[in-house]
């Protein structure tokens, strides 16, 4: 039997945050680190690094902090669901998060970046896009160590993830 996992990540986020970079569930690292991005060889925090132009901190609050002061706040789609594993192909009877408050108290942001394909589908099945009438979304490639079936190299998806750069000014 799968094991419940509650997503024990609140939203990175403060009302100056243009872009919100939307995950799925965090990785078995990530929940015990009790950190996003967890995993050391996700490619999330040198993507980042690259994009702001800034060496990313090795301190976990250090690295929020660098993230809302250029605008970018965290949040995932689901906060509980079945899982063995971190594998997102593995989630199963998922309960998403709750948006519709989230953009109710933070007006401001301007583009919604689905970090990956199951980000992304979940928000679609679970919350739809009329919540995004005044917001620009895309999907983007998953920052994850995991190698899949559609697999880019660190340059491709930085080159991806680089669409956020405008917003930031």
């Amino acid at each position: 039997m799968m094991a419940e996992l509650k997503n024990i990540l609140p939203p990175v986020i403060d009302l100056s945050t243009k872009v919100l970079i939307v995950g799925s569930m965090p990785g078995k690292q990530s929940l015990e680190k009790q950190q996003y991005y967890g995993n050391a060889r996700n490619h999330f925090w040198p993507i980042i690094g690259e994009i702001l132009g800034q060496e990313i901190p090795e301190n976990y609050t250090k690295r929020l902090q660098l993230l809302l002061e250029n605008h970018i706040g965290l949040w995932d789609t689901i906060e509980s669901c079945e899982r063995e594993g971190s594998l997102d192909a593995a989630i199963r009877n998922e309960k998403p998060n709750d948006f519709k408050t989230l953009f109710e108290r933070y007006p401001d942001i301007q583009l919604v970046l689905f970090n990956g394909s199951k980000a992304f589908e979940v928000f679609k099945k679970h919350i739809g896009f009329e919540i995004l009438s005044n917001r620009q979304y895309q999907k983007m490639p998953s920052t994850s160590p995991i190698p899949g079936k559609n697999i880019k190299s660190f340059e491709e998806k930085l080159a991806d993830w680089r669409v956020m750069q405008s917003y930031l000014s």
